[in-house]
Formats: C-alpha cells, sequence, structure tokens
C-alpha cells in the first residue's frame, strides 16, 4: 500500500494507537500532535490520505484540511470526531473531505475503513493517471492505447497510409479493425473523399456482386434502377471489406481483376468504368486455412496482402483495459461519469474479454445505465463477469457488505432496505458505517 499519510490529532493515546493501526496495514505515516506544526510539514511534502481531528487548538481539523490542500489539492483526507453530527460531517465533505470517522472506534474497525480510503485514493490515482495517457495517446478514429505493439502497428499504419498498396487487416472479432481501416484513411490525403464499408458476411453473392460493382435497370429481377456499386461511390477515397474470406469464389474473380486495373462493369451492363480507390480488407478467421481448404484463391490473396496488419487481442493488451474501459464511461455517461469501485474495477481489468473490445464497450454502456449515475458495483456487471467473481473466495465480511451495498442500491428507502435484509434500521445504519457505505 503506497500512500504518505499525514495523521494530526491533538490527544497522544489517539494519535499513537491510529499510527499503529495504519502502519499495520502497510501505509507510510506521519503522526504530528500539534496542528500549527503540521502545516509546516504539509508546506513541504506532498500527502495522499489525511486523517484530522476535528477538535484541536490553534487551528480545528476543517481548517487544517483547508491548508493541506494547497500543498496537496487532491489529498483524500478524512475528519476524525467525537462530536460527530449530521452538521459537521456536511461541512467536512463539503470543504475537501472524503468522508468523517467517528469516535470511538476500535483497532479493526479503524483498519476496515482505512482500506477504504485507501481503495479510494488508489482508484482515484488510477482514473486521474488514465485520463493523462487518454491525453498523450488517444489518435485518430477514438484508437486508445498504450500498448508497445499497438503503437507500432499505428506507426506503420501511418507510414503506408499515403501509399496506394492494398492492406489486410487480422484479427479476431471486436479487436477494432475497421476503426484502424478508418485510421489509414484519415492519415492519408484521401481523407476528404469517401470512406465505404462493405461487411461481405452479411450479402448472398447476387447482392454482393451488385454493392461493390453496381448494376444498371433490369439487369435482375428487382433492379428497377441504375445503381452505383461502393468502388464507384468511393473514387479518390477508401473501400473496405470486412470479412473477405466469405466472398463467393465467383465473385472473388471478379475483385482480383478489379484489384489489377482498378476496372469494372456494373451487373448487367458493358461499359467499363475506372476509378482511384485504395483498398483495405479485413478478415477474423486463418487465411492459409482458407487456402489450404481451396475456399479462397491464392492469387487474390497475394493481391490484397500487399501490408499485412494483425491485431492483438484485448487480453495480450492488458494495460489497454483501463484506458478504454475510462473512455467508454465518459462516453456513455458524459461529463459527470460514475465512479467505479475497486471489485468492479478489479474484475474488468482482469476478465479476459473473448469479445474483445466491443464486449468491453458493451459491458460498460449497461453498466453505466443500471447504475442511473452512482457507482458501478459489481452486480452491475453481466453474468459472465460475476461468475468470475463468485469463483474467488472472499471473507463473509466482503460477502455481507457487497450484498448490503447492493440492497441498498436498489431499494428506494433505509426501511425497505431493512425489511429485505431482515435487520433493524439501526443495524443497518451500524454496518454502513462499518463498511463505509
Amino acid at each position: 500500500m503506497k500512500a504518505n499519510v499525514l495523521l494530526v490529532d491533538d490527544e497522544q493515546n489517539i494519535l499513537r494507537t491510529m499510527k499503529i493501526c495504519l502502519e499495520s496495514i502497510g501505509l507510510e505515516v506521519t503522526a504530528i500532535s500539534k496542528p500549527d506544526e503540521a502545516l509546516g510539514i504539509a508546506a513541504q511534502t506532498q500527502f495522499d490520505i489525511g486523517f484530522f481531528d476535528l477538535k484541536m487548538h490553534p487551528i480545528d481539523g476543517l481548517q487544517l484540511l483547508a491548508e493541506v490542500k494547497k500543498f496537496s489539492p487532491d489529498i483524500v483526507a478524512v475528519i476524525v470526531t467525537a462530536h460527530g453530527s449530521v452538521d459537521s460531517a456536511v461541512q467536512a465533505i463539503k470543504q475537501g473531505a472524503y468522508d468523517y470517522l467517528q469516535k470511538p472506534f476500535d483497532f479493526q474497525e479503524l483498519q476496515h475503513f482505512a482500506q477504504k480510503v485507501y481503495d479510494h485514493y488508489a482508484l482515484q490515482k488510477q482514473l486521474k493517471d488514465l485520463q493523462q495517457q487518454l491525453h498523450q495517446y488517444q489518435a485518430a478514429e477514438n484508437i486508445i492505447t498504450t500498448d508497445p505493439q499497438m503503437l507500432s502497428l499505428l506507426n506503420l499504419a501511418r507510414e503506408i497510409a499515403d501509399t496506394n498498396i492494398s492492406v489486410l487487416i487480422e484479427g479476431e472479432s471486436g479487436t477494432g479493425k475497421e476503426l484502424l481501416a478508418k485510421f489509414i484513411h484519415k492519415s492519408s490525403s484521401r481523407t476528404d473523399a469517401p470512406f465505404t464499408t462493405v461487411n461481405c458476411a452479411a450479402l448472398s453473392e447476387s447482392l454482393l456482386e451488385s454493392e461493390l460493382f453496381g448494376h444498371i435497370r433490369g439487369s435482375f429481377t428487382g433492379a428497377v434502377r441504375d445503381r452505383q456499386g461502393r468502388f464507384e461511390i468511393a473514387d479518390g477515397g477508401t473501400v473496405f471489406l470486412d470479412e473477405i474470406t466469405e466472398i463467393p469464389t465467383t465473385t472473388q474473380a471478379k475483385l482480383l481483376r478489379f484489384l489489377q486495373s482498378r476496372e469494372f462493369e456494373r451487373v448487367g451492363d458493358s461499359q467499363t468504368i475506372k476509378v482511384d480507390v485504395r483498398f483495405i480488407a479485413a478478415t477474423n478467421r486463418d487465411l492459409k486455412e482458407a487456402l489450404a481448404g481451396g475456399t479462397f484463391r491464392d492469387d487474390l490473396y497475394y493481391r490484397i496482402n500487399g501490408v499485412k496488419l494483425k491485431l492483438p487481442p484485448l487480453r495480450e493488451r492488458a494495460d489497454d483495459i483501463p484506458l478504454l474501459m475510462k473512455h467508454f464511461v465518459k462516453r456513455f455517461a458524459g461529463e459527470n461519469p460514475p465512479e467505479i469501485s475497486a471489485e468492479s474495477f478489479r474484475l474488468l481489468t482482469e476478465y479476459n474479454w473473448p469479445g474483445n473490445i466491443r464486449q468491453l464497450e458493451n459491458v460498460v454502456e449497461r453498466a453505466v445505465l443500471l447504475a442511473h449515475g452512482k457507482r458501478i458495483e459489481v452486480f452491475h456487471l453481466p453474468d459472465e463477469l460475476q461468475k468470475e467473481e463468485s469463483k474467488r473466495l472472499v471473507s463473509l465480511e466482503q460477502l455481507e457488505r457487497d450484498y448490503i451495498s447492493r440492497v441498498i442500491q436498489e431499494t428506494p428507502t433505509v426501511e425497505e432496505a431493512s425489511r429485505v435484509l431482515g435487520i433493524d434500521p439501526a443495524t443497518l445504519w451500524r454496518k454502513r458505517k462499518k463498511y463505509g457505505l
């Protein structure tokens, strides 16, 4: 637990006890009994966490907090008071305290409370670091990464962006193949020209050929007027063919001819049309298997494989998961994104993500909607992530805390929460205080 703690209390016995307790969970503690001396130390040292007694002389805890924040603006501060009241708690939080701790408390209660304060500090620090990284690494088309392999891939994509060489993008579903294709397009001199996308797996053979090359009226049933194909529409720009392994072999022959000459005829027409387009293809399958199975032409493969860019799955970009998570929370929540509980954050960053970035995006969108502006908890996550959590052995205390938190969020009043939990409101109040809920 790497955090520098400033502890100020003018009662020596409490100061000693709190110092021993905080150090027992690994915190670095500077303990001071005189608040005016604390000001001098705070002016010279950055502190991450602060515990300040409310009733001190000649400076009280709230005054001390205001002064310390001038030197450590991000300090996570707790006001400790034996005169606990709603008024003092509200005033403390309004003046920048994270929470307040009421005397008397036992050793274990203080340990648990300090752990909660540390978790909040660690999460806020990580999110702040992520925000800085987002500003540094967010590229065109929202490709967000600090991963060396991805950064190298983007550098190569920039290098070949302003050429006419064909590009083949490989990667599992949800890894961002279309985003990378758009990145190449935006990084080229074609950026102001059209970028068109065709999903080859979504169209039948006849419709795919018409989609790519266009058709003239009467060329087949339903062709009631002439229609431009995607290659013609994208003249001067870029065409992106996704799932290219799904193209039928007859259409593959026509595509090969087009890539060799940039010429084609609309379906049902004999007039040759010539266009200038950049060609990018993508697949989530192993093309070598398609070649070996005879479902994909060798000559077409060598034509589209001018430069191959292989996108790594999200599980191989673990450091990017928090970055992407922060990005999606802000996208779906707007200017006031909810906090993410420490357990939820851990689950999201440790999950294997078989559906890659697309799956992460969907999970975050769902969690933001279910949280309704409150903190995102484990129970806001889908079943597949909660099952991963259920495999982890935790204490009865942690199970109780998580369940009480869920009931509080899903019931309209404290009385209703008490009824669901089968305890009286006073007991619920004590447990909320114990767990910091």
